[in-house]
């Protein structure tokens, strides 16, 4: 326990908050979990209100909050809190648009707090290993295949369909976040999305990158899996076959497992956040959220069958 405990709010109590953002805090003794704003939701043996307004208002002894509601409403709970000096913790994604969060960042700057974009998934206990292996190899291709089944994951929730609510970039965006930190630079040189008839985000996409030096990257993201699971990140190089699985959790290279260990991304994630505020630092990477921006700026829209009628 530190002698300092940094005190903290939550912002949008849903499945995210109790599944992963709670327990986390809970053993990090570098917080003090004082209150918690929410439409629907409230967290046991605290403070409870409405709006971050409300809570901000109420406690004016809070230090940081943690953001975790939709990203269509994001921007405007984080600047309410960078412009009452409070150190901000953004659930992925970081914000809506681009423009959104370098605004915030600026907030952040401006007011002397800081300001965390939580890139889950570059967390995940295998992803350093797979940058080290790179780091050492020569690159020659690579291929992203993030499959998942939505109604398992984001059972009723109506807002990842419609606009800001990404779609199936939701999950891509965590493919996306650990390739922008263990490959070369990339930009999209193509891409399709498949949009269902009666949503307004894409359910599948099907993306082609190159590398700064030419080099192919290609990524499938399908948001309708059925069966086992897949979040894949594979590069063939000079010194063999590299599969990072299971969402950054595995490591192999020419199918002989190099590392797997225990999955622990949001008590690293917490971590981070103290570090950044009791060093006065920001870590906002928007590489990830750019690459999202840029596939619909240069898709096509394929229109597709309707489902969840």
């Amino acid at each position: 326990m530190t002698s300092n405990p940094i005190k903290l709010g939550i912002v949008g109590v849903g499945k995210i908050v109790r599944d992963q953002h709670l327990p986390a805090v809970a053993k990090d003794g570098n917080y003090q979990l004082t209150a918690a704003a929410s439409r629907h939701g409230k967290v046991d043996g605290i403070a409870n209100y409405p709006s971050i307004e409300a809570m901000l208002a109420s406690e004016p002894s809070l230090e940081a909050v943690s953001l975790c509601m939709p990203p269509q409403f994001r921007y405007d709970a984080a600047r309410t809190a960078l412009e009452a000096r409070k150190h901000v913790f953004l659930e992925k994604p970081p914000g809506a648009t681009v423009s959104e969060v370098e605004h915030l960042k600026a907030l952040a700057d401006r007011n002397g707090v800081s300001l965390f974009a939580s890139w889950h998934s570059r967390y995940a206990p295998a992803v350093e290993a797979a940058r080290a292996f790179l780091a050492s190899a020569r690159l020659t291709s690579a291929a992203i295949n993030w499959k998942e089944d939505v109604r398992r994951w984001h059972p009723n929730q109506e807002w990842i369909w419609e606009p800001g609510g990404f779609g199936v970039f939701d999950p891509g965006i965590n493919a996306l976040s650990i390739a922008t930190h263990i490959l070369p630079a990339m930009f999209i040189s193509s891409a399709v999305l498949d949009f269902p008839e009666n949503r307004a985000a894409p359910v599948a996409a099907h993306v082609a990158f190159r590398t700064s030096t030419g080099l192919p990257v290609t990524m499938e993201l399908d948001w309708l899996q059925t069966g086992p699971q897949s979040w894949d990140i594979v590069a063939e190089t000079d010194k063999g076959r590299m599969v990072l699985s299971g969402g950054g959790a595995k490591l192999a290279v020419d199918g002989r497992m190099i590392h797997d260990e225990p999955e622990a991304e949001y008590p690293m994630l917490y971590k981070r956040f103290a570090e950044i505020i009791r060093a006065g630092t920001s870590d906002v990477d928007l590489a990830p959220l750019q690459h999202v921006a840029d596939a619909f700026m240069l898709g096509k829209r394929n229109v597709v069958e309707a489902f969840f009628d």
